[in-house]
């Protein structure tokens, strides 16, 4: 069976950005970049770049939700969802 860390060793307000992707605290250079799983705390739409290089919107997120995708960017034109944090 595959293992999931389901801790977090650091988390960070989500700026919505439709060009900036999100900073990884722990990475101040960017390189090698695997994003970040998020939690959204309003409900909405979510449109995101995933670590694999995809643009999609995930619709109707519920608030309270631990997000499992590994992800880089979190769009403002697009995403409705608010309250978001990424974790590392």
């Amino acid at each position: 069976m595959a293992y999931q860390k389901l801790q977090a060793l650091q988390a960070v307000p989500v700026v919505k950005s439709d060009t900036v992707l999100i900073p990884n605290p722990g990475n101040q250079t960017g390189e090698g970049n695997r994003g970040c799983v998020l939690y959204v705390g309003t409900t909405g739409d979510l449109k995101v770049l995933t670590a694999a290089g995809d643009t999609t919107t995930f619709v109707g997120v519920q608030a309270g939700t631990f997000f499992p995708v590994q992800v880089l960017q979190v769009f403002a034109t697009g995403t409705t969802a608010d309250n978001i944090i990424g974790l590392w």
